[in-house]
């Protein structure tokens, strides 16, 4: 393991997130607010540790290995979550505990907060945590892409690192397919923007809220979150984009080719979709005929809530823990869901479940014909024995994962719903959980110091799919 390579590359992304820290002072500048001293001195501690490394670990050659690029992809997300809470550590009245709980539920698009009275918040704060979460969705690729190449090591490495995106293949080089997503990214957001401006919102809502909307993160500018907004366009404007940001982006690069079927034919696109509308129905009908709400309310409020949930977005319009106990555990089991291979959604993949229901289909024929051969294809390609290894592998550590941080959690002295949703939304990177205290009403600030640290871990480990992470603990990752 090349270590001076390792810190050479933490090196550029520290350079880079310091130029970052400088966005919300030019904004402040703008504004005419002179209080810019908190982002300057993060930004000037960050670039110099960034300097350092670029220039004591500089190499005339780099030849970054497969294996290295998982330590890379690990160590620059931490690396990155601790400088970029500097910023909220030293502007606002909170430790560096909640600080970094609260960037990296930021980079991780997970969407949980410590933090209270968004309303009054310094704007340059709020655009601070917008630009954590965006950067965090598929913007990682944005920098791997600018910083990387003269290292040999393309952007779409490490966004395979990542992601489960197992169907890569859709153009002849990997830097084209990073540059092309990063081109549908922006179009993504400008068009969320425009429509969110439409609705409504004020330029600085609509920028703040178009950024967490289409990295499915989910932060915004006021407590109520989605509920301060009144407007239908609004409201289904999110719900939208929030599917948008759902898919594969590789299927949008293949679309801006003229591809335009590859889209609606991607049977992970069909299910996904299918999976949405399915769940719009069965609870709108028990929300209307369960409460006072209209069908064309309670679609709203349902169809909202949902995809903000299954897109491991986290946005909050009203209280849906208030619903009935079928709505409750009907969310608690949607906070495992989560969107398209791809995508800039967390939680267990669509694919895995209909990988998962094709081999169950495929063990029940085989009961009936023991000596048939059955062929395991999923969108046109063959289930590979190293697809199955993965698939087996991340569910059983996702569910490990959550046993092990709610037992955890409940040592910290929280109650079982709250271990149990709180671990859950962390490791799924939804952002609220259940119950009074993390519930979509509440926030995780009365958590102990060391519960926010345990959900930090899992909001990182959920991030990069378990299994990027865990692989360096293991033995063999460590022998040449």
């Amino acid at each position: 393991m090349n270590y001076r390579q390792l810190l050479y590359v933490i090196g550029l992304f520290l350079s880079t997130l310091s130029v970052c820290m400088l966005i919300p002072v030019m904004y402040d500048l703008l504004t005419r607010n002179v209080e810019i001293w908190e982002f300057v001195t993060a930004a000037i501690i960050t670039a110099i540790t960034g300097v350092i490394l670029i220039t004591s670990c500089k190499q005339e050659h780099f030849n970054i290995r497969p294996k290295q690029v998982f330590m890379i992809t690990t160590l620059c997300w931490l690396a990155v979550s601790g400088f970029a809470a500097l910023p909220l550590w030293f502007k606002l009245p909170i430790s560096y505990t909640d600080a970094f709980f609260e960037t990296m539920s930021g980079i991780t698009t997970t969407g949980s907060t410590i933090l209270t009275g968004l309303d009054r918040l310094t704007h340059s704060v709020l655009i601070w945590r917008s630009l954590l979460q965006w950067f965090g969705g598929i913007g990682f690729i944005v920098v791997a892409v600018a910083v990387l190449p003269q290292l040999k090591v393309g952007g779409m490495r490490l966004f395979q690192s990542e992601s489960s995106d197992w169907s890569e293949k859709t153009l002849p080089r990997s830097g084209a397919i990073a540059k092309r997503i990063i081109g549908t990214y922006l179009l993504m957001t400008a068009t969320c923007a425009y429509l969110y401006l439409l609705g409504g919102m004020t330029m600085f809502e609509a920028i703040n809220h178009a950024m967490t909307t289409v990295s499915t993160g989910g932060y915004s500018t006021s407590d109520a979150s989605m509920g301060f907004f009144t407007s239908q366009l609004v409201i289904w404007t999110s719900t939208t984009f929030m599917i948008l940001a759902s898919l594969p982006f590789t299927l949008f690069v293949r679309c801006m080719r003229g591809e335009y079927h590859s889209l609606h034919k991607d049977i992970q696109v069909q299910a996904f979709v299918i999976l949405l509308v399915v769940i719009w129905l069965i609870l709108s009908l028990w929300l209307w005929n369960n409460s006072h709400y209209s069908f064309w309310q309670a679609l709203t409020l349902v169809s909202f809530n949902t995809t903000s949930t299954v897109s491991t977005t986290g946005y909050a319009y009203g209280d849906y823990t208030l619903w009935g106990g079928f709505a409750k555990l009907m969310f608690f089991f949607l906070l495992c869901v989560g969107g398209c291979s791809g995508s800039t959604a967390g939680g267990i993949k669509i694919f895995r479940f209909q990988i998962g229901s094709r081999l169950l289909h495929i063990q029940l024929k085989h009961l009936i014909h023991p000596k048939a051969c059955l062929v395991q294809n999923y969108n046109g390609q063959k289930i590979t024995d190293d697809i199955l290894r993965s698939l087996i592998g991340f569910s059983f550590f996702f569910i490990l994962l959550i046993v092990v941080m709610s037992l955890l959690l409940t040592l910290c002295g929280l109650d079982p719903i709250t271990s149990v949703s709180g671990a859950t939304t962390a490791v799924a990177n939804v952002g609220p959980g259940l119950g009074k205290i993390i519930g979509p009403a509440g926030n995780f600030s009365s958590l102990p110091d060391g519960a926010k640290w345990i959900l930090s871990a899992g909001m990182l480990l959920g991030r990069l799919e378990v299994i990027t992470v865990l692989v360096l603990f293991t033995p063999i990752f460590w022998k040449d």
